[in-house]
């Protein structure tokens, strides 16, 4: 289980990044947050490049979720892992469904926080 950070670098191409929560205390004492949604999703089920539609956590609560990114790596989450997805402009990443059943994920959009 862990805390990571998907976000868009200087060259354009999203990045992957875990987060060392004791020097972020920005995170860790609470985030301004208003609503929560979950999603259910197939095994398998595959969304092809995107940039992330605004900043959010989006938390693995079953199954799994493999982020790919435009360099060719993919990297694979599971319950209890967590992303901060920033990555809202260039190539954006790729996004499937794994874990052989059902994949829950919660998305947790962040109230204007730069």
């Amino acid at each position: 289980m862990g805390v990571y950070r998907l976000y868009t670098g200087d060259d354009g191409q999203s990045h992957i990044e875990e987060l060392d929560l004791s020097a972020r205390a920005d995170i860790t004492q609470g985030l301004d947050v208003t609503t929560i949604t979950f999603t259910e999703r197939d095994s398998g089920n595959f969304i092809d490049w995107h940039p992330a539609p605004r900043r959010q956590y989006v938390i693995c609560i079953e199954g799994g979720v493999e982020i790919g990114l435009g360099d060719g790596s993919v990297h694979q989450f599971g319950p209890g892992d967590a992303r901060l997805v920033e990555d809202t402009t260039g190539q954006g990443h790729t996004t499937r469904s794994t874990g052989g059943g059902k994949c829950v994920t919660a998305t947790i959009p962040l109230a204007n926080q730069g």
